[in-house]
């Protein structure tokens, strides 16, 4: 089936259809719909490069990230995701693996499919690639990595705002020996929630004992690290992950240690990812809205009017924790 052929169906001229599928708000609402209706019964699937030259636009946007396994981050996609398709547009992924060199390759991949913008929701850095980002026309969203300008916004999380809510909140229930789950405690972001968590306990003038310890992102990471620092010889009342998805695992060592939660230990996470109040417990957690950060990535690119998205600008995110099963009272 040809674009021709369904202008034919349609019983306007091919212009009418290419400008519906590439400037739809030019035409009327009747012929709109009436064209539509025979790209449907058509079944006409339009040739997308060709849609980019007649229109001299790339309806493409692009999306790095650290690990598609962390639903964090496919909470992120699936908001875009869905924003982009209300624009006529597509989203290419690419996942890094928290290894800077991938991000590197994984950017310069989407620069040269010529992306309509990019959003790079990563904790690893790369200087001389966000200096080469900021050098281009491209719109650029970064999460927590990078700075603000030109044609990149950053949206940042207040992670240590979200890690005292968390501590205070257990110190309230009695809880002074805590712990920290962690990994790639070395990447900027990862590292502000660890820096976190030891200020905070700080500011408890030595009333808290903590521990730290770290493993790979993800339920396996977050069960070896947990069972790792119940080996070490210290028994904390709570345990605080970097993520909900390490908090998975350390719920597991804490079973097979044969404590209950939140009996013998509380444990915590940070994202809340939509999985986190199905869990057995259910998880207590800091909530990271995914949809909004989804969404404001996409209309940095494709702004609405009202949104109050200011490209170039800084967009800061408050953690709101969220109570639920794994937290409770220290037991006597």
């Amino acid at each position: 089936m040809t674009l021709s052929e369904v202008a034919r169906h349609a019983k306007v001229s091919a212009a009418t259809v290419s400008r519906v599928l590439n400037e739809p708000s030019l035409v009327k609402k009747t012929t709109r719909d009436r064209v539509l209706k025979a790209i449907e019964l058509c079944k006409y699937h339009p040739d997308l490069n060709a849609r980019v030259l007649a229109s001299r636009r790339n309806y493409t946007l692009g999306m790095v990230v650290s690990n598609i396994e962390n639903p964090f981050f496919l909470d992120i996609f699936r908001a875009l995701e869905d924003e982009a398709s209300r624009h006529g547009y597509e989203v290419a992924v690419a996942n890094t693996d928290y290894l800077p060199k991938r991000l590197v390759s994984a950017v310069h991949l989407m620069i040269e499919r010529r992306v309509a913008g990019l959003a790079v929701i990563v904790s690893e850095v790369d200087s001389n690639l966000f200096e080469e980002l900021r050098q281009l026309e491209l719109p650029v969203v970064m999460y927590d990595v990078g700075q603000p300008g030109g044609h990149i916004t950053r949206i940042h999380v207040d992670y240590r705002s979200g890690m005292k809510k968390a501590i205070a909140y257990l110190y309230s229930l009695g809880h002074r020996k805590m712990a920290f789950i962690g990994h790639h405690t070395t990447l900027r972001p990862l590292h502000h929630r660890k820096d976190a968590f030891l200020q905070t306990v700080q500011q408890y003038e030595g009333e808290v004992e903590c521990a730290l310890e770290a493993g790979r992102d993800g339920p396996e990471g977050g069960r070896q690290a947990t069972t790792a620092l119940l080996a070490s010889g210290f028994k904390p009342t709570a345990i605080l992950c970097v993520n909900d998805f390490m908090a998975i695992g350390a719920m597991q060592a804490v079973r097979e240690k044969g404590w209950s939660i939140p009996g013998d230990v509380s444990i915590t996470g940070y994202d809340n990812i939509r999985l986190a109040r199905f869990l057995s417990p259910s998880l207590t957690t800091l909530d990271i809205p995914r949809d909004q950060i989804g969404r404001l990535a996409c209309r940095a690119r494709v702004p609405e009017k009202g949104d109050g998205v200011s490209v170039g600008g800084e967009v800061w995110i408050e953690p709101q924790l969220i109570v639920r099963e794994s937290s409770g009272l220290v037991s006597a």
